[in-house]
């Protein structure tokens, strides 16, 4: 009996899409060779091939866009592979309904596990392995990403949605800018985070690009509570824009990414909200002000002590006397051990790009190091300096840092040819603070070389 299924505006039949042998002809086709125009290539002849009626190439573009699409998230974590299997019916729409059924979670815990398990055994192994199996692991492993496709699919029904956040820009180089009604927040040292609470009570946490983080379930359930509250309500999905700390940067980036870790002392502090719809296609209308106040309301409907709110300060920057407050304000900020301050306009839009509606300031310090040592660089830099590893102390604090950054290519030439003499030179290193390694030791973030202290052998060590 046929079925189908309307996915995407497009009616997907059992009748023409059932048996194709699409990892054959599209995926092998990508793995053949690494290049980028290759890999391009194929995706083009993809899309050509659909758009003169090949259901095996709309089935490809199809799968592409179910693997790289980064809000539709499959919620299995185990998906299994298949030895042996031949001449199967290969149900592309059958298992298109089964990721379907696993994003919007209709099909959960075991019952998921038996239903992939089910599905995959009416595949070719070869289709289901190369393919099949890879869409739910959301990698199609044949060196492609969204990047990818969306240079060749932008266009068409099959383009990637793309996942982006506001991002702020240096207030040093725009004083103009900063007038007007504005929030100031400590600025934090942990990682970006993207939670979007579906009105199921799922919650998902993302990375500024949009890579899963599953190693916060204490949050994720505790954001859990807020669609609770909204279930029985004709309410739009939300998206809460924060950054979750812990004991120290390093812990925390390490708790993010690390397996089966649960970093479950870690806070997520929240300074954004707005509808998922909104989010996906790029922007907000409704103004800063306002969404800090939507914001409150929703953090404060329930008790959650894992999400907190960043409490700021509003000031109107049209005064000089507001920037005296400013400036005071992120003295503060900074002796309190953070990065610096966000500046966001209070009658501005959210933009999901680098925007002048929230800028950042940050203060730059420079430390005198010892160069102890040469590295040679890597890629482009192969035969030339790649970063002076330097050693020091500052305030009672033992620094260790490679410098890389802030080197033109001549200075990477010049210091390479004459590296043995410069062991024992003084080095002038901009960063943005120190900081403490897991060892105890010191190093620096975003260290860039300066200046040399003078080529004098009298500030030689």
């Amino acid at each position: 009996m046929e079925t189908s299924l309307v996915l995407n505006k497009i009616k997907y039949t059992s009748e023409n899409y059932n048996g194709l042998q699409v990892a054959c002809d599209w995926i092998q086709d990508l793995e053949q060779n690494n290049s980028r125009l290759h890999k391009e290539g194929v995706i083009e002849k993809a899309l050509v091939a659909a758009r003169l009626g090949s259901y095996s190439a709309e089935c490809f573009l199809y799968n592409c866009y179910l693997a790289y699409n980064p809000y539709f998230t499959y919620n299995i974590k185990q998906v299994p592979e298949t030895q042996g299997y031949e001449h199967r019916e290969n149900p592309w729409v059958a298992f298109w309904g089964l990721c379907e059924s696993l994003r919007t979670r209709s099909v959960t815990g075991h019952a998921a596990r038996d239903a992939v398990k089910l599905v995959s055994e009416k595949f070719d192994s070869e289709q289901w392995n190369l393919l099949a199996r890879r869409v739910l692991i959301k990698d199609l492993r044949c060196g492609i990403t969204s990047k990818t496709l969306n240079k060749i699919l932008s266009k068409s029904e099959w383009k990637i949605p793309t996942f982006e956040v506001q991002l702020a820009t240096d207030s040093k180089g725009h004083p103009k800018k900063l007038v007007g009604e504005v929030m100031i927040e400590p600025k934090l040292d942990g990682v970006r985070t993207i939670a979007i609470i579906y009105k199921t009570g799922n919650v998902m946490l993302y990375s500024r690009n949009g890579k899963e983080f599953a190693n916060f379930p204490h949050i994720a359930e505790q954001l859990g509570k807020i669609a609770d509250t909204y279930r029985s309500h004709d309410k739009n999905e939300l998206v809460i824009d924060g950054e979750i700390t812990g004991k120290s940067f390093q812990e925390l980036m390490r708790g993010a990414t690390k397996k089966d870790h649960n970093a479950t002392d870690s806070i997520f502090n929240v300074f954004d909200i707005m509808n998922l719809e909104d989010f996906k296609r790029g922007f907000s209308n409704t103004s800063q002000i306002d969404r800090l106040l939507a914001l409150e309301s929703v953090v404060n409907r329930v008790q959650m002590e894992s999400v907190v709110m960043v409490k700021g300060k509003q000031i109107n920057l049209d005064t000089e006397e507001a920037h005296k407050v400013m400036a005071q304000y992120a003295n503060d900020c900074v002796a309190e051990g953070y990065e610096g301050i966000m500046i966001k306009k209070l009658d501005a839009p959210y933009e999901c790009r680098r925007s002048t509606f929230w800028m950042k300031w940050k203060p730059v310090i420079t430390v005198d190091l010892e160069v102890i040592d040469i590295e040679e660089g890597t890629g482009r830099n192969a035969g030339r300096l790649g970063a002076l590893v330097c050693e020091g102390v500052d305030d009672n604090r033992t620094i260790r840092v490679n410098v890389g950054s802030g080197l033109s290519d001549s200075d990477r030439n010049d210091f390479w040819s004459r590296k043995d003499s410069l062991v024992g030179y003084i080095v002038e290193v901009k960063a943005d603070a120190v900081t403490q390694n897991q060892d105890g030791t010191y190093s620096l973030r975003f260290p860039r070389f300066e200046r040399f202290r003078g080529f004098e052998a009298g500030e030689k060590i």
